[in-house]
């Protein structure tokens, strides 16, 4: 079953249990994914669905720490439960074990020796950890290695 389905599937389930806080963030997340298939008039593969969810979280978790620095925790309870609805439906995150372990081949099979092979050892990260994990924390990790 492809992602989109899945969550089109949840979306007639919270419409049935009458989840109205679940079913909305759902719709935004649907309404997301269209606008890209019309925008780019194709059916969006599973990948490209996962870099959309990766972004909302992203804009989520801004929005979170931005709403906790000006006090309004009210505003940030509402965007933690939309990033937990979003996280529901992203694979399972990576362990720092497994992040490191693909850092190190990334980093081997590019031969990056310095800190300007950083964007050739992300491009082959980026896709094996997209969705599983932060990629500001990612890139922290490599610069690290690189560094």
């Amino acid at each position: 079953m492809s992602l989109k389905v899945k969550i089109h599937e949840a979306m007639k389930s919270a419409m049935r249990e009458k989840q109205k806080a679940r079913l909305s963030t759902i719709r935004l997340m649907l309404a997301d994914i269209n606008r890209v298939e019309v925008d780019e008039r194709t059916e969006l593969p599973d990948d490209r669905i996962l870099v959309i969810l990766d972004k909302m979280q992203k804009q989520r978790r801004d929005s979170i720490s931005q709403y906790e620095q000006a006090g309004r925790d009210d505003l940030a309870a509402v965007e933690s439960y939309e990033l937990g609805v979003i996280s529901d439906f992203l694979p399972e995150p990576l362990s720092e074990e497994a992040l490191v372990v693909i850092i190190d081949n990334a980093i081997s099979e590019v031969g990056a020796t310095s800190m300007g092979d950083m964007g050739k050892v992300m491009a082959l990260v980026k896709p094996q950890a997209q969705g599983r994990a932060n990629m500001s924390e990612i890139s922290k990790a490599v610069k690290s290695r690189l560094g």
